[in-house]
């Protein structure tokens, strides 16, 4: 491990990691899913038992469970966000746990994801439970939506204005952090776009820890400044929606045989 993973026990970052729940319905509605091919290059063939940790109102457990045949349990520590979740794929066990305790039993998945996650966790103690999960052989994978910068000049302006100030900015993802016992990481990226409206890049913005933190006239400054991002950008007065680009950045490494 090196300092890329000691953030986890700042107290704004514990605080920021618990905070999503405030803003569920915004992130339920606004957040990205994620493109059914770089799910697919995370799942390996003979998945069956598939554990999702973090899983928050269920983007990623979304994509998993449309892959087909597998057997999902869904971890997520925030009461509402998992309700959310539950209410949303009412086909996925959902248990109240967190990354480095989930209460699940010994070699029982053949994949652990983590959706937009890995950096809220403590990466030793979350690495002891992911290979303590999967069996021999089993997989860890890893995923982020990632705004990708420089392609849009309005995308680069909203990425300015929600990113301004943060101290914990986790949007330009390096290798994650983990411990020992698992092999050394495969990746990929997948470029996309999504169309969004006006209400949605709001709602998008509001479902940030950096926002969802602040106070509330600061948020309400910050969100003002999104809505007037729409009205007067040069390639967004009048329109009704926009794309908005994104990358997907993904990992995947496997538990080694004991």
């Amino acid at each position: 491990m090196d300092d890329r993973g000691k953030d986890w026990r700042s107290e704004l970052h514990l605080t920021r990691s618990s905070s999503f729940g405030r803003s569920v319905d915004a992130y339920a509605s606004a957040r990205p899913t994620y493109p059914a091919e770089a799910v697919a290059w995370l799942v390996p063939e003979h998945a069956r038992d598939v554990v999702d940790l973090g899983a928050g109102t269920g983007k990623l457990t979304a994509g998993l469970a449309a892959t087909g045949d597998l057997r999902i349990t869904a971890v997520e520590p925030d009461d509402t966000m998992r309700a959310a979740l539950t209410a949303a794929l009412p086909e996925v066990t959902a248990v109240a746990g967190t990354a480095e305790a989930t209460g699940l039993p010994d070699a029982s998945a053949d994949l652990v994801t983590v959706g937009q996650a890995w950096h809220w966790f403590d990466p030793l103690s979350a690495t002891r439970e992911v290979t303590r999960v999967l069996r021999p052989g089993g997989r860890l994978a890893v995923v982020w939506n990632v705004l990708l910068e420089g392609e849009l000049d309005w995308a680069d302006a909203y990425f300015e204005i929600v990113h301004r100030g943060d101290p914990l900015d986790y949007s330009r993802t390096e290798d994650p952090v983990v411990g020992p016992g698992l092999g050394p990481w495969e990746r990929a990226t997948f470029g996309w776009r999504r169309t969004i409206r006006p209400d949605e890049l709001r709602r998008l913005a509001s479902s940030r820890s950096h926002l969802i933190a602040m106070s509330p006239p600061d948020r309400d400054c910050l969100l003002a400044e999104v809505d007037a991002l729409w009205r007067t950008h040069p390639d967004l007065v009048g329109r009704s929606s926009a794309e908005l680009p994104y990358v997907t950045r993904c990992w995947r490494a496997t538990r080694e045989q004991d």
